[in-house]
């Protein structure tokens, strides 16, 4: 597999749970897939296939490295950094999302009302958090991450 279809496969692979959670957020299926581990640990293997791969056979920059930032620039100089940094953030964007459609379910949220976030949350991944902190603001929900409350 060539590097843009790798990058193309990861981008077709998480649209499924999007689409999930902005338009069947209560169905048995999105809880199933989005609300397991199940898209957490697919995207985590392929994300320790893709580092070990940079690691420890080769497959990066030879300058690549986190301890200065021309490190971590040539990280993403080579195919592989960019398809282990895109995988990161496919999972954790996605992990976020998925906390704040249970989030706003938990807080009985109208649904509508946050899709605005979760579609950011799915394209700029922080935008979406920050959209729907503010949301929860004007609502009087405060800022408290503790899901006991």
């Amino acid at each position: 597999m060539n590097w843009e279809t790798a990058y193309s496969v990861l981008n077709l692979l998480v649209v499924p749970a999007w689409v999930l959670l902005i338009l069947l957020p209560g169905n048995a299926l999105t809880r199933r897939l989005v609300h397991s581990g199940l898209y957490p640990l697919a995207f985590g293997l392929i994300y320790v296939l893709s580092l070990g791969a940079g690691v420890f056979f080769g497959v990066s920059d030879p300058n690549a490295g986190m301890s200065d930032i021309g490190g971590v620039m040539s990280l993403f100089d080579h195919p592989n950094g960019i398809i282990t940094g895109w995988t990161h953030f496919l999972v954790f964007d996605l992990f976020v999302g998925s906390w704040i459609a249970r989030d706003a379910r938990r807080r009985a949220m109208p649904h509508l009302l946050i899709v605005p976030a979760l579609v950011f949350s799915f394209t700029f991944g922080p935008i979406g958090l920050l959209i729907y902190m503010m949301i929860r603001l004007m609502r009087g929900e405060g800022l408290s991450l503790d899901e006991s409350q």
